[in-house]
């Protein structure tokens, strides 16, 4: 599939890696809709930016935790221009859970946006996708939820469940639709860490630095053009960083 002439939603679009992957769709000739929950500003810019490649952006505002905004996001993507062929779930809570400290409401808010949202907008626009005969949709996992780290209990887990995610939506939704997910490693330094903090979130890998956001864009329109013959895969964008650990 080409991205010329396509409708990309993209979660978490106004900023970081979502920002990426959203100026990356348009300099293809997509067309994106932009979600984001407080970021409004910022996803003015981000679509301000696509513009001038002289494509449309729209920008969406919704709590993804809250199962009622979910359904208008998801109708609010069908209304901008009446189809998806991409859905990239971007979106997700990323937040310091100390084991001795988690709190039922740490579980429902990661497992409620990144695990919940994903299923429920993935299996809307998915069967949208199968309707019309094509489509592509790629989550955004992390190498936590294969190898799950200290401190982030809830954020491990979700991330794990959505790699099964992926893998059980490419099965349902074969052979028109392909599910994939990228798996970013250290692309980016998590905001608002202090130094004891960032400390905590390891960064080595062989290949001796961090990525940018722009890898992880580049791995998601791989698996939208590259090719139609990979499905249910998981493409690790880490610098190595899985081989030495």
């Amino acid at each position: 599939m080409q991205l010329s002439g396509k409708k990309v939603l993209v979660t978490g679009g106004a900023r970081r890696v979502g920002r990426a992957i959203v100026l990356a769709a348009a300099a293809r000739g997509a067309d994106v809709l932009i979600h984001y929950r407080t970021s409004a500003d910022e996803a003015e810019r981000t679509a301000d930016e696509a513009r001038r490649a002289g494509v449309t952006a729209v920008t969406l505002k919704a709590d993804l935790a809250d199962t009622a905004a979910v359904s208008e996001l998801i109708e609010g993507a069908r209304g901008a221009f009446g189809r998806v062929d991409v859905l990239v779930n971007n979106a997700a809570v990323y937040r310091p859970t100390p084991f001795e400290s988690v709190t039922e409401d740490d579980w429902d808010r990661h497992m409620s946006v990144n695990l919940k949202a994903p299923f429920l907008i993935a299996v809307a626009l998915g069967r949208a996708m199968a309707r019309q005969g094509g489509g592509k949709i790629i989550n955004l996992a992390d190498w936590a939820g294969e190898r799950p780290y200290r401190g982030f209990l809830p954020y491990c887990v979700s991330k794990a469940a959505l790699i099964g995610l992926t893998r059980a939506l490419a099965l349902e939704l074969a052979p028109t639709v392909q599910v994939n997910a990228v798996s970013p490693g250290p692309v980016a330094n998590p905001e608002g860490f202090s130094r004891e903090e960032l400390q905590g979130v390891p960064m080595a890998n062989p290949l001796g630095r961090i990525g940018s956001p722009d890898d992880v864009a580049a791995a998601v329109v791989f698996l939208v053009e590259g090719s139609d013959f990979i499905t249910g895969s998981l493409l690790p964008v880490d610098g190595g960083w899985f081989l030495a650990r």
